[in-house]
């Protein structure tokens, strides 16, 4: 059977049409067409360049690197009282080589000889007056100055007075790290109160008030305190005591180090960002009372406390069988909280005065001015180095990342954390407290600039991820349409030809 015959284009049925007919299928339309996706695409692209790019300001890179390359020397004026300048150029002398050494870096101890020194509160000046025992009150000390010899002692003394945490080389980072603000989660946990032994209460506000009020007192213009309790019915530990033979229990010191049992204890009621210093009394149950504490050489320490660093204190409090109260008893609340302030002050860094100085019974502060001071110095300088280092590693970042982020509230940190580490320079030599409030806010804007989360975001979507888009969705759009007009420029150029030809 023969196929049927093709009919000739211009014997078309009725029902058909040639193409070329077609309005849509002009050459004018159909270009009007291809163009009007590229003037769309013209016209849309200022719009995705302002929604997709970032705001970049400029940071002050050059004044930031002259700050952290700017050394910091803390000055401290002593005033050695005597009637002839004899013995201070010796302590001078016998000071620099501490400096010389490297022992007192960051600051600079200035020795003068006066036969009527006068005290000042800036807490960076000092007086030395002739004593018989060594006895600090207010910011004088008493030495018993009787020869040349006597210098090296007194030079010891200055250090480990001015500078306790330079002069000891302090490695175990005990204290805390620095913060405007600190909770303080005061925990008292029974191991196991059904077994008879718990401690079902304590009247924390008089504790608070007779042992660690004072203590916040005399810290209050370095740090701001949110405190908690709480009281737990069943805190079981996650490892097995030991039994000594005389029928007690014991601690050594592995177990110190995983004694706290983060997955059965809630030691924090209260979501903050805000540090916390933990100070923990633990009740031990019946089972395991006694409960001491081992030395290295295994004997039984003489205390029932220990810090652990950076985080907290925890007390072991083993109720007496004379005990018959479920309230922690008076000698209870002596043993815990007094041991609860002397780690407290370990945790804020606060210098222990060496063994051979006495204090004024007049003074009836809990830290001395010698004490605070040196705190302050430490802080101050620990401050400065941390704003320091932040800085460097945010200009790295900032330099490493060129579509990183930089809005306002970054560039404004920065100003104020260069502002207030230029201060700390400015302020150094007239008053310590001052020094000490321009570096701790050096250090938090440093910080709140280097963790914003605007910056932080972009870490985690760097440039490949947006090229990983962009391309599945512009590329099956954009190579049809160049196509498209790539096709319709030749036919243009063809049909012009022809023309021109014809």
């Amino acid at each position: 059977m023969n196929p049927p015959a093709v009919p000739e284009t211009g014997n078309l049925p009725a029902s058909l049409r040639d193409p070329s007919t077609l309005f849509f299928q002009y050459d004018s339309v159909r270009r009007s067409i291809i163009a009007a996706y590229w003037v769309a695409i013209l016209l849309a692209t200022p719009l995705w360049w302002y929604t997709t790019s970032i705001e970049r300001l400029p940071l002050p890179i050059s004044q930031a690197s002259q700050e952290i390359s700017r050394p910091l020397q803390l000055p401290v004026n002593v005033c050695l009282q005597e009637s002839k300048p004899i013995f201070a150029p010796l302590l001078q002398v016998s000071l620099d080589r501490f400096t010389s050494s490297r022992i007192l870096e960051g600051v600079q101890i200035h020795i003068t000889g006066s036969a009527k020194c006068e005290t000042t509160s800036s807490g960076n000046s000092y007086i030395v007056k002739p004593g018989q025992t060594k006895l600090i009150s207010g910011r004088a000390l008493e030495f018993p100055m009787r020869d040349a010899r006597s210098v090296e002692d007194l030079t010891s003394t200055l250090v480990n007075l001015i500078v306790p945490h330079l002069a000891h080389n302090d490695k175990s980072n005990r204290a805390v790290q620095f913060a405007s603000r600190y909770r303080l989660a005061f925990s008292l946990l029974n191991e196991d109160a059904s077994s008879g032994s718990g401690v079902m209460g304590w009247n924390v506000e008089h504790a608070l008030t007779r042992y660690i009020t004072p203590i916040l007192d005399r810290v209050s213009h370095l740090h701001n305190f949110t405190i908690e309790s709480q009281v737990q019915f069943h805190a079981p530990l996650a490892f097995d005591v030991q039994r000594l033979g005389n029928g007690e229990h014991s601690l050594s010191y592995e177990d110190l180090t995983v004694f706290v049992n983060s997955a059965e204890w809630t030691l924090s009621s209260s979501f903050s960002n805000e540090p916390v210093i933990h100070l923990v009394a633990f009740v031990p149950s019946s089972d395991h009372s006694p409960l001491r504490i081992l030395e290295a050489d295994g004997t039984i320490s003489n205390s029932n406390a220990f810090i652990l660093p950076q985080w907290g204190g925890i007390v072991l409090y083993n109720p007496s069988e004379g005990e018959t109260s479920k309230q922690l008893s008076s000698r209870g609340f002596q043993d815990v909280f007094g041991s609860f302030a002397n780690q407290l002050l370990s945790l804020l860094g606060v210098p222990n005065l060496p063994a051979e100085i006495q204090r004024d019974p007049r003074d009836r502060n809990t830290i001395s001015d010698w004490q605070l001071d040196a705190l302050l110095r430490r802080r101050t300088l620990e401050a400065v180095a941390g704003t320091k280092e932040t800085l460097g590693s945010f200009i790295k970042l900032v330099d490493q990342i060129d579509n990183m982020p930089i809005g306002p509230s970054v560039r404004d940190d920065v100003q104020v954390a260069l502002s207030s580490l230029n201060k700390v320079y400015d302020l150094a030599s007239t008053s310590l407290f001052q020094t000490f409030t321009s570096s701790a806010s050096a250090f938090d804007s440093s910080s709140r600039a280097f963790f914003n989360p605007g910056m932080l975001a972009l870490l985690y979507f760097p440039a490949e991820h947006k090229y990983a888009v962009y391309t599945p969705l512009f590329a099956t759009s954009m190579i049809p349409l160049a196509i498209a007009a790539l096709r319709e420029f030749k036919i243009w150029k063809q049909q012009r030809k022809q023309t021109n030809n014809g």
